[in-house]
């Protein structure tokens, strides 16, 4: 730096012996350096006052701790340097902006004062003076001034000037300070430098720390050629690409590979996907690039960012919040499964106070046929959303739901991520069938892919693995169905809200013909409003003897048999309408398929009605026991299961423990077998819902008194003669409705589930709430069983040994 006249003439200076201190931080300040410092600190501020005041002298001493703001005489080294004041400027904000110049070494005797600025007492260090300079000297000198030249032309920031003022320094001790000023070294280094008074000795050490210095310039050096000479490369290339681009569509001959390329680029900035997403495409867009156009990798890369690019990330439909519409699509769409609609104008109410909450995992179980599916495209519109539907029954691949790895041949993604691409939508109603029929193989377990697929902690970043890149499922509405629950493993079924869809009662059935099913089939089959005409009466008479099923399918069939009929005889020339009345239906359809269940022409001993759950509803089974002279033997027969012959057991124990209130012969069952049959034989039965019904039956073969033949019972029964819950209870009144039985014995436990079960059932049946099977007994039977102890009732007369007896 050039110096002024004025601070020429301030060169040849007398220190005095007492100066203020200024403790500076982030620099070493050495003789013959000129450097410029800001001043904020209050202490600082009045020792440059003082120090203007007086003769412009300055000490200037490092803190030996930078983060210290208000340093202590301890905090300050003790050797420094005293240095001229040659200009000062006050900056706006208040600090002090001054430009000083080192003049010479000297150390801290004393701190005279500390406040408000510290004063102390110095003693100026003389450097050793070198008579001549030796040849170590000179070669230590010369070596400084090489690594110098070569440190700067590295940074290249090498210039005449500099080189001229390296040249011009013949002082040892004056060479080791520049260059140790104007090295990048750390505090406690730059001031062991400074601390040194012999010159060769603090030249060895500038020397060592121009070494260092010249190793990490030229590994740096070396750093950024190797980083220049890339981007000069990639941006050459770029350059040469984009002239050979422009180029060809001057001469209109883009290739298809670069206008593919192009093509790419530009689905992938439409895509707006997430930040991974888009790197990945990216990354493999590159690849493409380098490939030729015919290698067989390209095609899986292609294939790759195909699907990338075409689904759904940011592609959503607005949802249709408005509760009361929604509420007539779902009316209009379905007659009753009034709790699957309250909980669907739940959702929709919550998400229009909740604009982010998740969608909800519903699970809809029930029997074939009664709407699961179509409900699921009903929500779907009623939301106005789109709606994808997959079928799970039968899969036992776990890629099925997650996806093949890209290394295999013909990889695909998983049947989810097809499932939104067909969407076109990252939020449509999605619905998986048949949940409870998934398989297991060596293949992997695809219910427990779904554990993830259908938990909405974990969804948001849901992985496939042929994508690789998480996908967002929080904001799908997942809906499964299944006809039976326990199939599902539990993790699963943990992770969904399961509706229970019953089956439908006769009544039902026939609004449901009557609003959807006869117009959609007169509609199908081409027939036009008033050729065909059907009474409600007809109409039961194909519920009932044509069709035994919980859901509709069935009865839809035979409604469209009938449409079918009637336009092939309109086809054929015969003039309408038609009439289908009772004496004719035959015609239609046939003879009746089934009988429906009817109860008991009379009151009988030993045959009591019990009533069933089955997949397809509820059913009505007649219990029949029988006795007969021998040895005690029980047998059972009816294809029954495990649990429904333990039932059997159970209803003998706790006959046998009521033997004297029957009065029994209390070694009764030693000298009679007993036979327990439930007709449909070729029909598997199981469950313990029938065992107050063979207790009932048992005990009526023992007694001789006749069981009603217009009550039906459901229960499970324990050997103290205690009667359990049992489920199932509305397809089991619809089943007894079915075969005009009056009453219904339940267990007390099942009393909740009456308010599921219509009004117009419970109006027709007279349901018996009992906690025991005495209370069963005293219900169903025509007479009380039970006599005062002490009166055994004595063995049936003309029982012959070896012909069985059904009674």
């Amino acid at each position: 730096m050039a110096r002024t006249k004025e601070e020429e003439d301030l060169q040849e200076i007398d220190i005095p012996p007492i100066l203020p201190l200024l403790a500076v931080r982030d620099v070493v300040v050495f003789p013959n350096m000129v450097l410029p410092l800001f001043v904020g600190r209050e202490t600082s501020v009045q020792a440059i006052e003082a120090a203007l005041a007086h003769d412009r002298l300055l000490f200037l001493a490092t803190q030996k701790d930078q983060t210290v703001e208000e340093p202590d005489p301890d905090d300050i080294y003790g050797i420094g340097t005293v240095s001229l004041i040659l200009r000062m400027l006050k900056l706006p904000d208040g600090r002090l902006k001054i430009l000083v110049q080192g003049k010479a070494k000297a150390k801290v005797r004393e701190y005279l004062r500390e406040r408000p600025y510290f004063q102390v007492a110095l003693e100026v260090l003389p450097e050793t003076q070198v008579g001549g300079i030796s040849p170590e000297a000179e070669a230590l000198m010369r070596n400084a001034r090489e690594m110098s030249e070569k440190i700067l032309t590295l940074k290249g920031i090498m210039s005449p000037d500099l080189l001229a003022i390296l040249d011009s320094i013949e002082d040892p001790g004056h060479l080791a300070d520049l260059v140790a000023a104007n090295l990048r070294l750390k505090i406690d280094e730059a001031q062991a430098v400074l601390e040194e008074m012999d010159p060769i000795r603090s030249l060895i050490k500038v020397n060592d720390f121009l070494r260092k210095e010249l190793e990490v310039s030229a590994i740096q050096a070396k750093i950024q050629n190797q980083a220049r000479e890339e981007m000069d490369r990639t941006q050459r290339e770029y350059y040469l690409r984009e002239q050979l681009r422009a180029i060809k569509k001057e001469l209109g001959e883009m290739d298809e590979a670069g206008q593919e390329l192009e093509d790419y680029r530009l689905k992938i900035s439409r895509a707006r996907m997430p930040k991974a997403a888009e790197e990945e495409a990216l990354k493999q867009l590159s690849r493409l690039e380098q490939m030729h156009p015919d290698a067989a990798e390209a095609s899986i890369v292609r294939t790759y960012l195909d699907w990338l690019v075409e689904v759904p990330w940011s592609k959503s439909t607005r949802d249709k919040l408005d509760v009361i519409e929604a509420k007539q699509i779902l009316d209009a769409d379905h007659y009753d499964l009034e709790k699957v609609k309250e909980r669907i104008l739940e959702y929709l109410s919550v998400r229009k106070l909740n604009k982010k909450m998740k969608g909800p995992i519903l699970c809809f179980v029930g029997p074939p046929g009664v709407g699961k599916t179509s409900l699921g495209q009903s929500i779907a519109r009623a939301m106005g959303r789109k709606f994808t539907r997959i079928s799970l029954g039968g899969i036992r691949d776990e890629a099925e739901i997650r996806g093949h790895r890209r290394t295999y041949i013909g990889a695909l993604p998983g049947r989810i991520i097809q499932g939104l691409k067909t969407s076109g939508s990252n939020n449509p109603v999605f619905m998986m069938d048949e949940v409870d029929k998934i398989g297991m193989d060596f293949r992997g377990d695809p219910s427990a892919a779904l554990l993830e697929v259908l938990d909405p902690e974990q969804n948001h970043s849901f992985s496939d693995h042929y994508l690789n890149v998480p996908f967002d499922l929080s904001k799908v509405m997942f809906i499964t169905t299944a006809n039976l629950v326990d199939p599902i493993p539990s993790a699963l079924r943990d992770r969904m809200e399961i509706l229970r869809l019953s089956g439908y009662t006769e009544e039902e059935k026939l609004e449901i013909v009557r609003r959807y099913l006869l117009p959609r089939q007169l509609t199908e089959n081409g027939l036009k409003e008033g050729e065909l005409h059907i009474s409600d009466g007809v109409l039961r008479q194909v519920i009932l003897y044509y069709t035994q099923e919980a859901g509709l399918r069935n009865l839809e069939r035979e409604i469209g048999s009938l449409c079918r009929k009637v336009a092939r005889r309109i086809a054929e020339g015969e003039k309408g309408p038609f009439a289908v009345t009772r004496g004719n239906l035959h015609l239609y359809l046939g003879p009746p398929r089934y009988l429906p269940d009817g109860e008991l022409e009379k009151d009988e001993v030993g045959v009591a009605t019990g009533l069933a759950w089955t997949q397809v509803g509820g059913e009505v089974l007649a219990v029949e026991a029988s006795l007969m002279r021998g040895k005690g033997h029980l047998t059972l027969t009816g294809q029954l299961g495990d649990v429904m012959k333990e039932s059997a057991q159970a209803a003998l124990s706790y006959a046998r423990s009521r033997a004297e209130l029957l009065k029994l012969a209390p070694d009764f069952y030693e000298k009679l077998d007993i036979h327990i049959h439930v007709p449909a034989g070729a029909t598997p039965k199981d469950g313990p819902s029938a065992g107050v019904t063979m207790a009932t039956a048992l005990i009526s073969a023992l007694t001789q008194i006749p069981v009603r033949r217009d009550v039906a019972m459901t229960g499970e029964v324990t050997l103290r003669g205690k009667v359990l819950p049992i489920g199932g209870l509305k397809e089991k009144a619809i089943a007894a409705l079915r075969a005009r039985i009056k009453k219904v014995i339940i267990p007390e436990a099942n009393q909740k589930d009456l308010v599921e079960i219509p009004k117009n059932i419970k109006r027709r049946l007279k349901f018996v709430p009992v906690t025991s099977m005495d209370e069963v007994l005293a219900e169903a039977m025509v007479q009380p069983p039970f006599a005062k102890p002490g009166k055994a009732r004595p063995p049936r007369k003309g029982l012959a040994p070896s012909a069985p007896v059904t009674v």
